[in-house]
């Protein structure tokens, strides 16, 4: 029987509206990552705009939240898009699967396409989609050093520049795209060629951002809803409330102390 290919749906971002976890499912309470405190309570997380930031404290769970979302969204957990799959992440320690199994998620509708970027995972996704390329000009009798002039070459670019040329291939068409920590190798410029992007994304009306960063440059973009994860939960906040905004902010005005003043501590 021939597949029924699914059409892009016309109705806009976002398209998963809400994750919560089911408690009957959680095979040990005490068990990683169940035993994290923001899955303690009940879990529920609601998707209200295009664009969700989640702000944190490294070991909070922010990645581990993403990577459920993830493996619900039929994606590699330790990175990529539906179907990839990756021989050299086995040095990740990848959770998401494992929450994910105890997560339920509501779809309007499940859409079909979207990616899931991991910083730490980049040379690895970057070198596949790179090799996949190469096969598959050969494939259509192409020689490599004659491919296309706009076929990806990612592992050609400076890390920041690497970043943003897949960026700019890969997460403008219809679907979910989860980012976790994308500024890890990106300047304040690159970090602004990044939400210029967020821009477009969010103004075609057919990308659902949902991302974790430490970067308050990030977590400006006007249109998020910006959370905090923290002892209580996650919570609605505002870029002037987060830890990441105090700290530049004493920074700026007056670096020198402020940086005698923290190291003397």
């Amino acid at each position: 029987m021939a597949r029924r290919r699914i059409r892009p749906t016309t109705l806009q971002a976002p398209y998963l509206r809400r994750v919560w976890l089911d408690r009957a499912a959680i095979p040990d309470e005490e068990a990683y990552p169940f035993c994290l405190p923001i899955f303690r309570e009940e879990f529920d997380l609601s998707f209200e705009t295009a664009i969700t930031i989640i702000v944190g404290e490294n070991g909070a769970g922010k990645s581990t939240i993403l990577e459920g979302i993830a493996a619900l969204a039929n994606f590699n957990s330790d990175g990529g898009g539906k179907g990839h799959r990756f021989e050299d992440h086995a040095g990740i320690e990848v959770t998401g699967a494992e929450l994910a199994d105890a997560m339920r998620a509501a779809w309007v509708p499940k859409v079909p396409y979207g990616w899931f970027f991991r910083a730490e995972t980049f040379f690895s996704v970057a070198r596949y989609l790179d090799r996949s390329a190469v096969a598959a000009q050969e494939d259509l009798g192409e020689v490599a050093d004659e491919a296309p002039q706009d076929a990806p070459d990612y592992l050609s670019f400076s890390h920041g520049e690497g970043f943003i040329a897949f960026f700019e291939e890969r997460c403008q068409k219809q679907g979910i795209y989860i980012f976790d920590e994308p500024e890890s190798a990106l300047s304040p410029a690159r970090q602004i060629e990044f939400l210029k992007l967020l821009r477009r994304m969010d103004q075609s009306g057919q990308c659902q951002v949902i991302m974790a960063t430490h970067a308050p440059m990030l977590m400006a973009y006007p249109n998020a809803t910006l959370l905090r994860l923290g002892k209580y939960g996650l919570e609605p906040t505002t870029i002037e409330q987060t830890d990441h905004y105090r700290v530049m902010r004493e920074f700026c005005a007056d670096p020198r102390g402020f940086i005698e003043a923290s190291i003397e501590e």
